[in-house]
């Protein structure tokens, strides 16, 4: 396991920090508290004519809190924020940082743009991944993120449904600027999927499915239609945010790396067979990493998301103890929290 430098870490979590009061500072009009369904959120309400309107900004946290306090100032500190995420990034990349390709780094920008992370999309699969090269402070050869041109995105569709807004403008007219066109289903008009010709790169959503069957939901907030995963909510409970190295920084939301660790221990037995074993094979080295460098830096994290997995039934104990069997060294890491 090998790690950044220091000055490398402060330069993320500065960057990421930078960004995050971007989106505080970005406030129209009045912020407000509402409670959802037992949860709070704010919101940002301003008006437009004679209409009053409301954009979701994040569900109510201590740090959120904070900054909703001190918006005024933010905004007013913007253009400094900005020159700074510049330097911060030229730092990151000289540290040795893993920057983001072109194409990917575009899709973000637009992504965020659009208001989807805002909105609780969490970016999962090998593009979260590398992103925890930040949270964690670890370096990350190539090979490790190698990756497919999929693009996974997941949100909760009780979330979607609950926070009472959407993106800015619909996503299916967002692909077709960036060439992207749907990808016929078998569910009809429902399109959850979409592929860039010219690149062969895929953009798909999921969403947690609490039925029997694995079938294609709604999400509201987003404006589009997505493939419901059995064990998914438990990867993007509770997701952080990220910050990618495009430009001078885009804000991304993927899921706590612990989740993320022990979720591929599920993933890997769900995949061990058939023509999705390459894919068992690079979740399981995935998990393996993490659990090595959580097992040193965040114990008590790591300890806690994988007892909370073994304690969901006994599906979620068979999947684990089978890609445990395959892993003895990340089971002894696991044993001995």
């Amino acid at each position: 396991m090998h790690y950044h430098s220091s000055t490398a870490q402060a330069a993320y979590h500065d960057l990421r920090r930078s960004l995050m009061d971007d989106q505080v500072a970005a406030i129209r009009g009045t912020p407000k508290r509402e409670d959802r369904k037992g949860r709070r959120y704010w919101y940002d309400t301003y008006r437009v004519g004679d209409q009053v309107k409301k954009a979701y900004i994040g569900e109510d946290t201590p740090e959120m809190a904070a900054r909703i306090e001190n918006h005024i100032r933010l905004a007013q500190d913007a253009k400094l924020r900005a020159e700074s995420r510049t330097r911060l990034v030229r730092i990151l990349r000289a540290e040795g940082f893993l920057p983001v390709d072109g194409a990917s780094g575009r899709l973000y920008s637009t992504l965020a743009r659009t208001g989807v992370f805002r909105l609780g999309g969490t970016v999962v699969g090998t593009h979260a991944f590398r992103h925890y090269e930040g949270e964690l402070g670890i370096r990350l050869a190539q090979d490790e993120v190698a990756q497919t041109n999929d693009l996974d995105i997941a949100q909760f569709e009780r979330l979607s449904l609950a926070l009472g807004d959407h993106v800015e403008e619909p996503l299916a007219n967002t692909f077709a600027e960036l060439e992207f066109a749907p990808v016929p289903s078998l569910s009809g008009s429902a399109v959850w999927k979409w592929r860039q010709t010219q690149t062969d790169t895929y953009v798909e959503f999921l969403t947690p499915s609490f039925r029997p069957e694995e079938d294609i939901r709604d999400l509201p907030a987003l404006g589009v239609s997505a493939q419901s995963l059995h064990f998914l909510n438990y990867l993007i409970a509770e997701p952080i945010k990220a910050a990618a190295l495009y430009r001078s920084g885009v804000l991304i939301q993927v899921p706590r790396p612990e989740r993320y660790a022990v979720h591929k221990l599920i993933i890997a037995d769900r995949r061990r067979t058939g023509p999705d074993q390459l894919k068992s094979r690079k979740d399981r080295a995935q998990a393996a990493l993490l659990i090595e460098a959580l097992a040193e830096d965040r114990p008590d994290e790591l300890r806690e998301a994988y007892e909370d997995a073994m304690e969901r039934g006994p599906q979620w104990r068979a999947h684990i103890g089978t890609t445990l069997k395959r892993m003895p060294e990340t089971a002894a890491k696991l044993a001995a929290l």
